[in-house]
């Protein structure tokens, strides 16, 4: 059942093959079984889940479902639910219930689909390992030993492993692509403003961008149908009519001119990675595509920019966090002083607290030209250069990763060699642009990503050639052992 796709799931439901309660329960069945290994989820909603399957099987019966109706997904616990815990992979938000529902939320519960539970997270979605999480790591299904990527890492583990059919992810610099390059699965960061940020927990609000990962292109397609549209309550959500974005997913690829950055085939690339790219890159050019070498001469300071601006908007965005609203409070605080000093002390991680700090610093009177202006006058730049790229090519192609998944600790205790493992998704953030991962060849037995870039609002084109790929090839139907 778990490899079933959301089209075959939602034919089955609607044949009478299987009930969305059966199927739910299946889903329910398997986290109890599995995830102790992988601790992918923070929340499971039990109870909720099985009314929703009730509903969603009371709706299908009457004729008035879609594509999602039925379907168990899980959701990032990045987004607020109502009456569920909200944690943000935090202490400092590990008592929140939240008292609404995200803009995300409210869309796939309007389509009918079954909420399983919260994923696991890197706390307040800052990092690339899932390993800051105050809930502990997540493991990689593919080996336990190693890193599912983050921050989405518990979305990315649940549906390499078959715990959901698929979840949503955010992406600030690659948590969504990055993840899903390292489990084998396929994730898509939308255009910045395509799916509504209201209730979905601040890191970066220039960068954050909400969007599904599954286990295909076509999947990764009926979600985000659900998952996009124009939200008054978000004052960034873009005003763009949603195209069906099935509806040329099978468009042939002729003609189709595909970029290939020098700049993301350079010497930190790993040669077994690089190999497993060029040979997609292949593929593509044995379906009629043109490929055409390009530059994007100013990627080598996205990761600089980024962790000047994200940790920036980071500072302010978790000023709210003070003891005193919601969130965690320390006990017996002494004075008002002590009760901020301590409440956030004890509310935030490691990790949070290196960007609180690196980002009110940028902010700080005497550094903001020095710093934060500086580095969004060369964002500036970076956007330029896609702006140029697109002007001859329509798509551009890439590794996500410059690695494959990294062992558990490896790189704990050197931030530096983390960040840059989002050094090839970053730029995408910055210029607020859609971007995906698919699975190519594995290197060694690991997951490789492929990444592809698109225009603004091309979605539609990317999940096009995403999906003529997964068409010919077997790379994304490959399944860890240990959960198949």
């Amino acid at each position: 059942m778990q490899e079933k796709s959301i089209s075959e799931l939602a034919a089955g439901l609607r044949a009478g093959e299987f009930s969305s309660a059966e199927l739910t329960r299946f889903y329910l069945d398997r986290i109890s079984q599995h995830d102790e290994k992988l601790n992918s989820y923070i929340t499971v909603t039990e109870e909720a889940a099985l009314a929703a399957a009730e509903s969603a099987d009371a709706r299908l019966k009457s004729g008035d479902a879609d594509l999602l109706t039925g379907i168990p997904v899980a959701n990032k616990d990045i987004f607020c639910t109502n009456g569920v815990k909200s944690s943000c992979g935090s202490r400092m938000l590990d008592n929140f219930i939240a008292p609404y529902d995200a803009g995300v939320i409210s869309r796939l519960k309007g389509a009918g689909a079954v909420l399983l539970g919260k994923t696991n997270m890197d706390e307040f979605a800052m990092g690339s390992s899932n390993e800051t999480s105050y809930y502990g790591p997540v493991r990689n299904p593919w080996d336990t030993e190693l890193v599912p990527g983050g921050s989405s890492g518990g979305s990315a583990a649940a549906v390499a492993a078959g715990l959901c059919v698929a979840a949503t992810g955010t992406d600030t610099g690659g948590s969504i692509r990055q993840p899903a390059a390292l489990c084998g699965i396929t994730g898509l960061k939308p255009t910045y403003g395509r799916v509504s940020r209201f209730g979905m927990i601040a890191f970066a609000s220039s960068l954050d961008q909400g969007g599904p990962m599954t286990r295909s292109a076509e999947d990764a397609a009926i979600m985000l149908q659900s998952m996009a549209g124009f939200d008054e309550r978000d004052s960034t959500s873009a005003q763009e009519a949603v195209p069906n974005y099935l509806a040329d997913i099978d468009a042939d690829l002729k003609g189709l001119k595909i970029g290939l950055p020098k700049e993301y085939f350079d010497e930190g690339l790993s040669p077994e990675v690089a190999a497993s790219i060029q040979e997609a890159i292949d593929f593509y050019r044995q379906q009629g595509a043109e490929i055409i070498d390009i530059s994007l001469p100013n990627s080598a300071l996205s990761v600089p920019v980024y962790y000047v601006v994200a940790p920036a908007e980071c500072s302010s965005n978790l000023a709210r966090f003070d003891g005193v609203r919601f969130g965690h409070r320390c006990d017996d605080p002494k004075d008002l002083e002590d009760l901020y000093k301590r409440s956030r002390g004890e509310g935030f991680g490691a990790e949070v607290k290196r960007r609180i700090l690196i980002g009110t610093y940028a902010l700080s009177a005497g550094y903001y030209d020095a710093y934060y202006l500086k580095a969004q006058q060369i964002r500036h730049l970076i956007s330029d250069d896609f702006a140029k790229a697109f002007e001859q090519v329509d798509v551009i192609m890439g590794p996500t990763a410059p690695t494959t998944a990294f062992g558990l600790g490896e790189k704990a205790d050197d931030p530096v060699s983390m960040y840059l493992s989002d050094i090839y998704t970053i730029a995408v953030n910055l210029a607020g642009l859609p971007g995906m991962s698919v699975p190519v060849r594995p290197a060694d037995g690991k997951p490789v990503g492929l990444q592809i870039i698109g225009n603004y609002f091309q979605e539609a084109k990317l999940l096009n050639v995403a999906h003529r790929l997964q068409q010919e090839t077997e790379w994304h139907k490959a399944r860890p052992a240990t959960f198949a």
